[in-house]
């Protein structure tokens, strides 16, 4: 999908809006991305949302009925800077991209298990994996919005919130880089097989999103394929602000 994106009128009818965002989704180029996903392990997408729903969901940062828990960094040593938790129902905008990305991101997760020979327990439905994960006690939703400020960062962790685990999660960006912020580049670091580990950095444009790895990824071996442990984070903000929607595709204990 090319060029920039508009939010719809308002017409009521969040049915043709869900539809108009699984378009979006389904218009990214999803060859490019399966590709920089095998080389990196993260990549960048098209974009998204329009600059009107960017800001929309940043301001709901502000509005504590929206959100189960917020996180200060620095207390838990996470680094620095706040990040909060939707609270359901989630913003219908935030779950019709979880819902427009679940079909594409599926057949990629489900490539890497059988690269690596382990299980493929995610069903065709996002809803049907969402029970299976409040079976399992994971009944807390985690999509996020997360703020830094100038001198925040987030240390290099990975986001595994129970025994069940999707193994790709999405960050959208909601601000413009270079304009509202400097700094905060999204950064992932490998650890390769027999190596030294292998950092990428990545500046995400407002209205685009970033799909990476939530655990690990296959790389080819000598023995077929190995899993090469994957960690994110935000390197320092250096001025300005910057929001990000984090969405992760499993429920949380």
């Amino acid at each position: 999908m090319n060029g920039a994106i508009r939010a719809l009128p308002h017409s009521g009818r969040r049915g043709a809006e869900a539809l108009q965002v699984a378009r979006r989704v389904a218009g990214l180029d999803w060859t490019a991305i399966c590709r920089g996903l095998d080389d990196l392990g993260s990549s960048l997408t098209g974009p998204v949302l329009g600059p009107p729903e960017c800001k929309g969901i940043a301001e709901l940062y502000g509005d504590d009925r929206r959100f189960r828990s917020t996180i200060d960094m620095a207390r838990y040593r996470f680094g620095q800077g706040q990040y909060r938790y939707f609270d359901r129902p989630l913003p219908k905008l935030v779950a019709e991209l979880r819902a427009a990305f679940w079909p594409h991101l599926l057949p990629i997760a489900r490539a890497w298990a059988g690269r690596l020979g382990q299980p493929a327990p995610w069903p065709d439905s996002l809803d049907d994996w969402i029970e299976l994960c409040h079976d399992a006690g994971q009944t807390r939703p985690t999509p996020l919005l997360l703020r830094y400020g100038p001198g925040d960062w987030n240390a290099l962790h990975r986001d595994l919130y129970g025994e069940l685990v999707f193994p790709l999660q999405v960050v959208i960006g909601l601000d413009q880089p270079g304009v509202d912020y400097t700094g905060g580049e999204f950064i992932t670091l490998e650890q390769r097989p027999r190596a030294q580990s292998r950092g990428t950095t990545s500046s995400i444009a407002q209205g685009q999103g970033l799909v990476f790895t939530t655990r690990d990824r296959p790389v080819p071996s000598r023995r077929g394929w190995s899993a090469a442990p994957m960690r994110h984070g935000v390197s320092v903000l250096r001025s300005g602000r910057r929001h990000t929607l984090g969405l992760v595709f499993h429920d949380a204990r």
